[in-house]
């Protein structure tokens, strides 16, 4: 394993679009924590998101991975990427002819994707914790690390997502062509849910659709901002009280691992069946 992950970043560190792109990700990430500086003063009006309770633990375990999630198509575009200068540079056949298998091919890449999703979680951990401590109003051990699933359920979106771009970049072997399909896919998803709605009802719709990939992996992480205590406060006054599941399930994270499996299997089974 240390050997395979080793050669793919090596690949990428010497690849300054890489390198650009990675080191882009986790600074983007560190901007969270300007989030609480953020205060608007008009007139008599001052508002601050630090004091609205988005960084009080353990709501800020949902906040900060639901939010992160947005940022991951920068590390999308390194594994699409990836997988297209394997072709572009013909280091593919190279690896293959050196005497890499193409198991070992696909495991290096599947490493490299566990790699990010780890690094990324326990990175989104620590800024959080940071936050937390500092503007959180409960401090107490027992709530800091209290919804801590909502890391757990973090991890497991970004790993079958960057799954399925290494599988598209398989399929497509052109970055390109293969993130354009990715946006397509999701248009996609957005249509059939509309198509189901109409059809049927929403409710049914749903049902169906949380068996599609990127439906599946939005599920993990449902919106935290109808949580806030300012916004439930509005939704009382005028009558339309929340009754949300906000939730991590294991349903639905098994799902996402399935789907993880059969994107992994699907880029061996592309590369074994084709002449490269």
């Amino acid at each position: 394993m240390k050997r395979l992950l080793s050669i793919e970043l090596i690949k990428l560190w010497n690849n300054k679009s890489s390198k650009f792109l990675i080191l882009s990700y986790f600074i983007l990430l560190t901007f969270i924590a300007l989030c609480a500086a953020v205060q608007f003063d008009i007139g008599e009006f001052h508002f601050n998101l630090a004091e609205q309770g988005i960084f009080n633990f353990p709501y800020i375990w949902h906040f900060t991975t639901y939010l992160v999630a947005f940022f991951k198509l920068f590390l999308a575009i390194v594994i699409v990427s990836m997988m297209s200068n394997e072709y572009s540079n013909k280091t593919l056949k190279q690896n293959l002819i050196d005497g890499l298998s193409k198991k070992e091919f696909i495991l290096s890449k599947f490493y490299t994707v566990i790699s990010f999703s780890v690094i990324s979680t326990l990175f989104i951990f620590v800024v959080a914790l940071i936050l937390g401590l500092i503007y959180s109003d409960y401090n107490e051990l027992s709530i800091i690390f209290s919804d801590l699933e909502f890391l757990l359920a973090f991890f497991v979106k970004l790993l079958g997502f960057f799954s399925f771009c290494l599988f598209l970049g398989i399929l497509v072997k052109r970055s390109a062509f293969a993130l354009g399909f990715l946006i397509l896919w999701q248009i996609i998803e957005g249509i059939l849910l509309g198509v189901f709605s109409w059809k049927f009802n929403y409710e049914t719709a749903t049902k169906v659709m949380q068996f599609f990939p990127l439906t599946s992996m939005s599920n993990l992480i449902k919106e935290p901002f109808s949580r806030l205590n300012a916004v439930q406060s509005v939704a009382n006054q005028v009558g339309q009280a929340f009754e949300k599941d906000y939730g991590v399930h294991w349903y639905d994270v098994l799902l996402v691992l399935i789907w993880t499996f059969l994107f992994i299997y699907g880029s061996y089974a592309l590369l074994k069946k084709r002449d490269l």
